[in-house]
């Protein structure tokens, strides 16, 4: 029988537009070839991005986002299709980014017969168990007609309160079935929704009140303050009450680096005048911030933060993480950027905004103290010129090669913790990197999706060399869709973090963390650059660390996908003044400073 409705596939692709999704990334297979065909009926007004591998999809879905700050889709197919996704899938629900899965099943009338690439051993077509914990919802229509109702709900899900990723899981014949003459209308739906919810006014008073009574203020910036739009205001804040900002390794680049108020990064491995700022601090106003056991020295008081005596002001729009890891003396839940002008309204209000002006002055004063105890003791490695290249001087030169507007996307690795603590970030999307789920190959794909979302800007992935031969296949990507993207492959033959974990928790006892020759026991590791150059991408190796940030304007200057192999040290760990405990294998020690002791 004949009918003018649209199917489920056109339902689904045409809420997408409607949304102004201009990409959607995936890979192909039996169980989306009806979704895949509605795409291509639509291929003007949304651009479909094919892929080597689902995990890439998810992760430059992902980086998209956060450069851009649009969602947009992916789209895999039933059995193991899917299931690559969910590494990617749990990253972003962690770092609270949204994108819609859009994940192929198989046919309604094969459910629970155990067709080719069910999942039907504990329940039929179980996709959905497998990633309810990886994402906020799942969803799963089982006929045309409920895919109108799936498709709005899954989107506002998405987008409101805590933002994050869902899942869309569509079975075959669903696709095809009539589903309703014309998709949903955002602006009936989700276009109207607002979730930036102040404050209560009592709860803002009271902030003002610590913050302007406060002898050693400082705030704590996280995720939440960057995606959530809301830099401006802190920095007029900050400027306006002389308070110094630390962020955790999510949080830098919420104010530029450069200021004077900044203290760049606190955790285990951040500098000593932001621990020590943050950990002396009498009132702390953390905004958007999770408190997870990297910036919080395994939450082990006076390393990071002694909370209490210090009173904590803990805003987050995600109720469930205040007062998650550290008691309050304030917890609001907010959306970060509305709590801030309800803060600066309230300041407004206020004659009373110099009263501690001299206590202020002096506390800055013994902070430019600290940070210079820090730049002596770093300093070194600026300028350390041996071979394998000194990490900290390879993390200067990267920085120093990239211009005021690049987009620097990292991987999960040793690399990434020296690259938070000697690049200096400008902006909120200077500097992308995974502190939740923290999966490798999110910045060898990711950058991908930051070139989609900003391709005026210069991309460049800082990846390590396991990482990047997990998910080598990003070249033939990048060379299909034309996309200049800089890899910079941190090359120290070796998964150098566990390594390193190895020799400090276990005696020196390794195994499983290096590459070497079976026969000659010499390093090894594939030609990357051979490797890249095999797949029609310009690709160079260097040995100097001198040459290193001509090396990233070159890659930068050249248009095309490049590839540069860097040889980098292995031996040697970042610095830091916090510390970091394994249970039952002992704790770290700081490299700076010890244990803060309230009088």
């Amino acid at each position: 029988m004949s009918t003018n409705k649209l199917n489920g596939a056109q339902v689904i692709v045409d809420y997408l537009i409607q949304e102004k999704t201009p990409y959607v990334f995936g890979l192909c297979g039996h169980g989306n070839i009806q979704f895949i065909d509605a795409l291509f009926e639509r291929k003007h007004d949304i651009k479909t991005i094919s892929v080597h591998h689902e995990s890439v999809a998810g992760f430059m879905a992902d980086v998209y986002y956060r450069v851009s700050g649009r969602p947009t889709a992916t789209f895999t197919s039933c059995g193991p299709g899917s299931a690559n996704l969910p590494i990617s899938l749990a990253n972003a629900f962690l770092d609270s980014v949204p994108f819609m899965a859009v994940t192929g099943n198989v046919p309604t009338s094969q459910f629970n017969r155990g067709a080719f690439q069910e999942m039907y051993r504990h329940y039929q077509a179980d996709f959905p168990s497998t990633v309810r914990t990886l994402c906020k919802k799942v969803f799963q229509p089982t006929r045309g007609e409920m895919v109108p109702l799936a498709v709005r709900q899954a989107w506002k899900t998405m987008v409101t309160g805590r933002p994050g990723p869902v899942v869309l899981d569509v079975p075959f014949d669903v696709f095809m079935e009539a589903a309703a003459e014309e998709a949903p209308k955002p602006e009936e739906w989700s276009a109207n929704i607002s979730c930036r919810c102040g404050a209560d006014p009592e709860g803002v008073t009271k902030a003002v009140d610590m913050l302007l009574a406060a002898e050693r203020p400082t705030i704590l910036v996280g995720q939440g303050v960057r995606y959530g739009g809301a830099c401006d205001e802190l920095l007029r804040l900050a400027e306006r009450l002389q308070i110094p900002v630390a962020a955790s390794a999510s949080g830098l680049g919420a104010i530029d680096t450069r200021h004077p108020l900044s203290l760049g990064l606190v955790a285990r491995g951040g500098h000593y005048q932001a621990n020590h700022a943050t950990r002396q601090a009498d009132v702390l106003l953390a905004l958007g911030v999770r408190f997870d056991d990297r910036t919080s020295s395994s939450w082990i008081p006076g390393y990071s933060f002694t909370i209490p005596p210090t009173r904590l002001i803990h805003v987050d729009i995600d109720p469930e993480e205040i007062g998650r890891n550290y008691p309050v003396a304030l917890g609001l839940m907010a959306d970060v950027r509305t709590f801030l002008r309800q803060v600066h309204a309230e300041l407004d209000r206020r004659a009373d905004l110099n009263k501690r002006a001299d206590a202020r002055k002096k506390w800055l004063h013994a902070i430019d103290g600290y940070r210079a105890e820090w730049d002596k003791l770093v300093a070194p490695g600026f300028t350390d010129d041996t071979t394998p290249i000194n990490p900290q001087r390879a993390a200067f030169e990267i920085d120093r090669g990239l211009p005021a507007d690049a987009i620097l996307v990292s991987d999960i690795g040793v690399h990434h913790n020296w690259l938070l603590g000697y690049c200096k970030p400008r902006r909120p999307d200077s500097l992308i990197g995974s502190m939740g789920f923290g999966p490798m190959g999110f910045g060898v794909a990711g950058v991908l999706g930051a070139k989609f979302a900003a391709p005026d800007r210069p991309c460049v992935s800082v990846c390590g060399d396991g990482a990047f031969f997990m998910h080598a296949n990003v070249l033939g990507t990048a060379v299909e869709y034309d996309l200049p993207v800089v890899w910079v492959v941190w090359n120290n033959y070796a998964y150098a973090s566990i390594r390193g974990l190895q020799r400090g928790y276990l005696g020196g006892r390794e195994l499983a963390t290096d590459f070497h020759d079976p026969k000659t026991g010499q390093r090894y590791n594939p030609d990357f650059a051979a490797m890249a150059r095999s797949a029609g991408v310009t690709g160079v190796r260097i040995d100097r660390a001198a040459d290193l940030a001509e090396a990233v304007r070159a890659g930068i200057n050249a248009h095309r996908p490049y590839l540069i192999d860097v040889d980098i040290a292995a031996d040697i760990n970042p610095a830091g003044a916090g510390v970091w405990e394994l249970p039952g294998l002992g704790q770290s020690k700081p490299a700076i400073g010890t244990r803060y002791q309230p009088a």
